[in-house]
């Protein structure tokens, strides 16, 4: 990771204690949106794999590998899976016969909408319990965290 000549250095006082508290709570409430799947049977690598095809389109295994940040041979293991389970296809490459494209199918599709009303549905339950100056909060924090997610 590069970082400008402007970086604050976030390790001390405050903005560690910052640091701190945000790893915390992105943490809890990410086990606890992991437990609000549809399908118990995949795992959250597999369904984080399934949301980046949903935005990508199409991959490689290896362009896969590198967007969730695993080994190519693990990436190759979870693509073989998804498609034991009917949820991706494997197509060749227009340009390089060595390489697959990888797609997701439309159980796939319906699997991840079902997933992001259940848990937005979820998220919605939580922030009813906020007061509007927090809700306007973390709403204008939600582009701030997205973009941290994707660093």
């Amino acid at each position: 990771m590069s970082y400008s000549k402007d970086m604050h250095d976030l390790s001390h006082g405050d903005d560690a204690a910052a640091v701190n508290d945000l790893r915390s709570a992105v943490m809890r409430l990410g086990r606890r949106l992991k437990h609000q799947r549809v399908d118990e049977s995949l795992s959250p690598t597999e369904m984080s794999v399934l949301g980046t095809l949903a935005r990508c389109g199409q991959a490689t295994p290896g362009e896969l590998a590198r967007r969730e940040h695993v080994q190519p041979p693990s990436m190759t293991r979870i693509v073989a899976l998804l498609e034991a389970k009917g949820l991706v296809t494997l197509e060749p490459h227009p340009d390089d016969r060595r390489q697959k494209v990888v797609r997701q199918t439309e159980e796939a599709e319906a699997m991840l909408e079902e997933s992001r009303r259940k848990r937005n549905a979820f998220l919605a339950g939580l922030a009813a319990e906020l007061t509007e100056e927090e809700w306007a909060k973390l709403r204008a924090a939600a582009p701030v965290l997205e973009k941290l997610a994707h660093l």
